[in-house]
């Protein structure tokens, strides 16, 4: 899947707090700057490129031995399934068992859930390794978002955009109270995600016949929104 990088856009945020240094009780003389905190901001949109899966396989026994059993032997064959994919990266996820009770409180049996978790940026593969699953284990959830090698490639191009923009909001500002310059007293650079994940629907579980194959699905990653922010302050010469 093609993947590029859409829709850049750059806001300087318009809140900016002044802070007037002022002499204190314990100095004879005042500093002699103005203060002012402020922050911009740099975002840009960028197509998802990497999807992650959880299935799972849920089961009853008599006794814990046997559920255990039925558990791993599924999770095994699943592994042994995800082994002929190898652009996808998969490891077993959450397990967990508990105890049935009748109504005098006596143990009847135990129910158990075991997970494996599915990671890659081969979309293809994974949609149809999931359809191979599928045939014995449950979806539990499908989200997409950027890959952390794509990710750290795009905040460090941000980090530069974001202080390229701070520094000119600054020489703004100083303009602004017809200051002579300023110098910096301090930065941070912050990153932020929002990753709009589409939902894999319970509707398009296995169902009918246990003979029936399941169909891959057509994946749509959609897009995320990769954020840096640079605020702090600088003091304005007069």
């Amino acid at each position: 899947m093609k993947n590029t990088l859409l829709n850049k856009a750059a806001l300087a945020s318009g809140t900016v707090c002044l802070m007037t240094a002022m002499m204190g009780s314990a100095h004879a003389e005042p500093t002699g700057y103005d203060q002012l905190t402020f922050q911009t901001e740099i975002k840009e949109e960028i197509q998802n490129d990497e999807v992650r899966a959880s299935l799972y396989k849920k089961a009853q026994a008599t006794d814990s031995k046997t559920l255990a059993t039925m558990l791993n032997t599924s999770i095994n064959n699943a592994m042994k399934i995800a082994k002929r994919y190898p652009s996808v990266t998969v490891s077993t996820g959450q397990q967990r068992t508990y105890p049935r009770y009748d109504k005098n409180d006596k143990i009847i049996g135990w129910t158990g859930q075991a997970n494996i978790d599915l990671k890659s940026t081969d979309f293809s593969a994974t949609s149809q390794l999931i359809a191979d699953l599928q045939e014995t284990l449950v979806m539990d959830n499908l989200n997409f978002g950027v890959s952390d090698t794509k990710k750290d490639a795009l905040e460090q191009k941000l980090m530069t955009e974001a202080s390229r923009a701070f520094q000119q909001q600054a020489k703004s500002l100083t303009r602004a109270w017809d200051a002579r310059g300023y110098r910096v007293v301090n930065v941070n650079l912050n990153t932020g995600s929002n990753y709009p994940r589409p939902m894999y629907s319970a509707m398009s579980m296995k169902s009918g016949m246990a003979d029936e194959s399941v169909p891959s699905q057509s994946f749509e990653s959609g897009n995320s929104t990769i954020s840096v922010t640079a605020n702090g302050t600088i003091e304005l010469t007069k």
